[in-house]
């Protein structure tokens, strides 16, 4: 099937991950020139539905494919041949625009060079073509915006797709890709991935590159990866991007063994605590209580000793810390912005929400944010001891299902905003401010028929046991022929 005259049907071409395709490309039965068509048909198909993809970045692509093909280096790396989605969230992909689904960004220059993590996905092989929506600056839990409108998810196009990976998750979701990449500040990748029924894990602090201008998102709090259809796709992209970067003063220890191996190693017998309360108060919705328990009963059927847990840490210092956070990092690019344009950003050019975060936080001191950055450090501690006694924490990833759209938007007022996302933040932000793995996994669907997540997180550096356990449920409990009606 090498010769370029022969098309990859969509039914082919939806069968395959990441893995597949790579192992496709390199023995000769597909080309990287078929993967990358079928992506880009399956675009052209599906997106005007969902609006997952808001720019396309075909030339580069080609460019990159008509180089490899000239060096002879088409089969070389672990992802050789496979078609990647950029999210449009600081992160850049030379000569092209990143506008932090912000209107203030949407005339910016083109980048002049790549994020680190884009090198890594090209060294190993990935065709980038194009960039994924995500809401301003990723502050809210649904991928809507003024400036590329709505994103919509595949299993029910009136409902939100999540975010702020939104539109990686619908894409990943819709068979665009087999797997995109995403960011995650506050849940960013584990609540797209638990709307959209997919796997997705957000690592440890530090574990992947932000770089080569800026080393750290939000303290910290804000790492990138990916969502994707199989665990063993989410390994390896860790495998190929995680490590150090040259400039960065962050770094941790290497690992023992690799993460596509991790998957493949039965966990043992796993110490798990189930944490079934939400930070915000919030009552769960019946059908995610019934997932929690049917997940708590699978565990407990492989072997698991699984025992209730009540988290060691204040959720008012949580939420307060990270909001301050967040609402600083915002503060700080909109001045960049402003300077770059010689004037005062124009009411227009930013969400209402935005205003009202930025507003706040030039009122910030000092000694706010430096409070801040303590409770990073002490929420962190105390969550490593709790480790000391258990291996993992079980816990849903939101308290309510995916809300239909406009509900959690920033073109609204603040205290409506609040309403909108109360529902989906109540258990992912700790692992953002603690700095520890954290994963969704797709064990159900509601009474409606739209998935829901169970999360799983881990002691610091703990991605290895993630994986481990990730990889035995995907055989106890097969989501792969759960696919979305697109």
């Amino acid at each position: 099937m090498s010769d370029e005259r022969y098309q990859l049907s969509t039914n082919d071409y939806l069968a395959l991950d990441a893995t597949a395709m790579a192992d496709a490309v390199k023995t000769g039965e597909l080309t990287a020139r078929m993967l990358l068509g079928a992506a880009q048909a399956r675009c052209d198909a599906v997106n005007p539905r969902i609006n997952a993809v808001n720019m396309r970045h075909d030339a580069h692509a080609d460019a990159i494919l008509r180089a490899r093909h000239h060096a002879g280096s088409e089969l070389l790396g672990a992802l050789a041949g496979v078609p990647m989605l950029l999210k449009d969230l600081n992160t850049y992909l030379t000569g092209t625009v990143t506008t932090n689904g912000s209107r203030m960004l949407a005339d910016a220059p083109p980048a002049t060079r790549n994020s680190t993590l884009v090198q890594r996905y090209e060294a190993a092989g990935m065709l980038i073509f194009g960039k994924t929506t995500s809401p301003e600056y990723g502050l809210t839990t649904t991928t809507e915006s003024s400036l590329w409108g709505q994103t919509r998810n595949p299993w029910n196009l009136a409902h939100s797709a999540g975010g702020s990976s939104g539109g990686a998750a619908a894409a990943v979701a819709a068979g665009i890709v087999p797997v995109a990449h995403a960011t995650d500040g506050g849940g960013s990748i584990r609540i797209p991935a638990s709307y959209c029924g997919l796997f997705g894990l957000k690592p440890t602090r530090y574990r992947t590159p932000q770089g080569p201008d800026t080393f750290e998102g939000w303290f910290g709090a804000s790492c990138g990866h990916v969502v994707s259809r199989s665990v063993r796709d989410s390994a390896l992209l860790l495998d190929v991007s995680h490590g150090h970067e040259k400039g960065s003063p962050y770094w941790l220890a290497p690992q023992t063994m690799s993460y596509s191996e991790a998957v493949q190693r039965s966990p043992g017998s796993l110490r798990i605590g189930v944490v079934d309360q939400a930070m915000t108060g919030l009552e769960l919705d019946a059908d995610i209580r019934r997932v929690l328990n049917t997940t708590v009963d699978l565990l407990l059927g492989l072997g698991h000793r699984v025992d209730p847990v009540t988290l060691p840490v204040d959720p008012q210092q949580v939420y307060g810390a990270h909001g301050a956070v967040g609402a600083a990092a915002l503060l700080a690019a909109v001045r960049d912005r402003e300077a770059i344009l010689g004037r005062p950003l124009h009411d227009d050019e930013l969400e209402p929400v935005s205003r009202y975060l930025v507003s706040n936080a030039t009122s910030a001191t000092a000694e706010n944010l430096y409070r801040a950055r303590r409770s990073f450090e002490l929420i962190g501690s105390r969550m490593e001891h709790l480790f000391d006694d258990y291996d993992l924490l079980l816990s849903p990833v939101t308290s309510q299902l995916t809300p239909e759209l406009a509900q959690a938007s920033l073109d609204q007022d603040y205290e409506h905003y609040i309403q909108g996302i109360v529902g989906s933040i109540g258990y992912s932000v700790l692992a953002n401010v603690s700095g520890q793995p954290s994963m969704s996994v797709p064990l159900g669907t509601s009474c409606c028929g739209l998935p829901i997540g169970m999360m799983f997180s881990a002691g610091w550096c703990r991605e290895d046991l993630l994986f481990q356990l990730a990889g035995q449920l995907e055989q106890a409990s097969p989501w792969a022929d759960r696919r979305a009606p697109l």
